[in-house]
C-alpha cells in the first residue's frame, strides 16, 4: 500500500489533528491517516487520489506545503 506524507505547517494542536484525520479518513481509498502534530505532517496510507486528499485537508481548513513519499 503506498504511503504519502503531506507537509502541513498549520498543524498546531489536537483539534487540528482531529479535524484533518476526520476529513481525510472519508476519502475513498484511504486505508489509514495519521497526523503528527510535532512534525506538522499528515501520513496517508492507501491508493486515494492526491487531489482528493489535498481537497480534504483544505476542507479541514489547512494548506498543504509539500508532499513526499514515505
Amino acid at each position: 500500500m503506498p504511503t504519502i506524507v503531506y507537509e502541513v505547517p498549520g498543524i498546531s494542536c489536537g483539534h487540528c489533528k482531529a479535524a484533518i484525520e476526520g476529513e481525510v479518513s472519508t476519502v475513498p481509498g484511504v486505508e489509514r491517516v495519521t497526523v503528527d502534530v510535532d512534525a506538522k505532517t499528515v501520513e496517508v496510507v492507501g491508493d486515494a487520489p492526491d487531489e482528493a486528499v489535498r481537497a480534504a485537508i483544505d476542507t479541514a481548513g489547512y494548506e498543504v506545503a509539500g508532499v513526499r513519499a514515505a
